[in-house]
């Protein structure tokens, strides 16, 4: 198939409107079209080729171009593309997935509340809370307790979730019934503050929080993700995730992980909340790896304990009446059967588990550079965060625009890396091997080097003594 370049990039201008544009240069800079994908490779409309280095968006854990994938959504497409989910009807494939995510789950995560991507299942969850709360006639148990610089999404209530204080400018939130506390940021924590004393003085701010808040009668739940993606991809020191569950029970809370992004693989197992961090969630919400990418698809999954409660009818005559027209879509649930086969059958978690701790060694060298002030992260979840003085954290100025200058380097050598103001992102699909790491890891260093001059030719960085 060929196309005209030139004009799909006029009519993307003309009439595309892109997640999270900058409306400052878009109109001259337009997008650069990605045309094809195979493997772990994209590739643009002007026949570059790129190493995807973020997984189409935290998402292509499989790879792109399985044609395994597109042969069963074609199948399911053909013999049932979509039958309502309403009515008490249902269908194979929203059946066996439900199945089987019950068994991937921890043990008491059985039910499963479908929906069609990562922000949805957030808001779709607080919803369900609210009801859970106001079935056991707790009617004023209310309060979400999110973390700044978590991201949870961009519908009304899961951008209120989200704590990136820039994500909202402009916008409107349901600041009502949301608070946020501190995140865990262990490269900014306070001076002179072990790892341990950080965790005891983070615990100890979400329990003020909550009594200040009105305690066990007020507040609801609790939502994190177990490592925050696109604030900044922070990971809380040890036993933090165990430590706030803790103090969820002891207030009569829900624990709400948000593994939108580390589910399904991208910390080398299909679930990181017990395997990972040992908590047992009342609600795990997903999506992105749960079909690869290939096709949208969330999933909100709720305990036993929640079922039970949510599950009785509440009045004569009355339904759950929540719930969305392509709930548990046929094509989608195939498409996320599929891959989970391929995940299970290829090992994929298992080469994460051996090749993540590579990735993490590797970009680390990469602290000798001048403006490198961090590299942190875990296994297919990385971020690398530049700074303007090593010593006192000091950031770039906000016009060096350091981070899309890095990607914009990057990219040039053949490689997509996402910029986040001062931090750039890896979180690749998860079949990459040593020899891959290798080379992003020698083209990051390039791309840096030709960053640091750049600033210094424009005034914007003076290298230290």
């Amino acid at each position: 198939m060929s196309w005209d370049i030139n004009k799909l990039w006029e009519q993307d201008k003309a009439h595309f409107v892109h997640p999270f544009t900058d409306f400052s240069v878009f109109q001259e800079e337009g997008c650069d079209i990605i045309t094809e994908s195979n493997g772990e490779y994209v590739f643009d409309g002007k026949g570059n080729k790129y190493l995807d280095g973020i997984a189409g968006l935290w998402c292509v854990n499989i790879g792109h171009g399985r044609k395994e994938m597109g042969q069963v959504m074609a199948e399911q497409a053909e013999k049932m593309a979509y039958y309502s989910p309403f009515n008490n009807l249902s269908n194979v494939p929203a059946t066996q997935l439900a199945a089987k995510l019950a068994e991937l789950a921890p043990s008491n995560l059985n039910h499963v509340f479908y929906s069609c991507g990562g922000s949805v299942a957030n808001d779709t969850t607080i919803r369900i809370v609210h009801y859970y709360f106001n079935q056991l006639g707790k009617q004023d148990k209310k309060i979400i307790i999110s973390r700044n610089n978590g991201y949870h999404g961009t519908t009304y209530v899961s951008a209120t979730l989200t704590g990136i204080e820039s994500n909202n400018w402009g916008f409107d939130t349901a600041h009502q019934f949301v608070h946020h506390v501190k995140e865990a940021n262990c490269y900014r924590r306070p001076a002179g503050m072990t790892e341990a004393e950080y965790c005891d003085y983070l615990v100890e701010d979400f329990e003020n929080s909550i009594s200040e808040l009105g305690g066990e009668e007020k507040v609801a739940a609790f939502i994190a993700e177990p490592i925050m993606g696109a604030g900044g991809v922070l990971v809380a020191p040890e036993g933090y995730h165990r430590r706030m569950y803790e103090v969820c029970k002891k207030y009569g809370m829900l624990f709400i992980s948000d593994e939108v992004v580390t589910a399904f693989g991208r910390l080398g197992h299909f679930f990181a909340s017990e395997d990972v961090f040992g908590v047992q969630p009342d609600i795990i919400n997903c999506a992105k790896g749960l079909t690869s990418g290939y096709i949208p698809l969330g999933a909100t999954l709720l305990s036993d304990e929640i079922y039970e409660v949510i599950s009785k009818p509440q009045r004569e005559g009355a339904v759950f009446s929540t719930g969305f027209t392509y709930s548990g879509h046929p094509v989608a649930c195939a498409a996320a059967l599929k891959n989970i086969e391929i995940m299970e059958r290829e090992g994929i978690c298992q080469n994460v588990r051996d090749v993540g701790p590579y990735l993490e060694q590797q970009l680390a060298t990469l602290k000798d550079l001048p403006i490198v002030g961090d590299v942190r992260g875990s296994h297919f979840m990385m971020c690398i965060e530049s700074v303007a003085d090593k010593d006192t954290k000091e950031l770039l100025p906000l016009e060096a625009n350091v981070g899309k200058r890095i990607a914009e380097q990057c990219q040039k050598r053949g490689l997509i890396v996402r910029p986040i103001a001062h931090l750039n992102v890896l979180s690749p699909p998860l079949i990459w091997t040593r020899e891959t790491v290798d080379q992003v890891v020698g083209i990051l260093r390039q791309s840096i080097l030709a960053t640091v001059e750049s600033l210094i030719e424009d005034g914007l960085y003076q290298p230290q003594a």
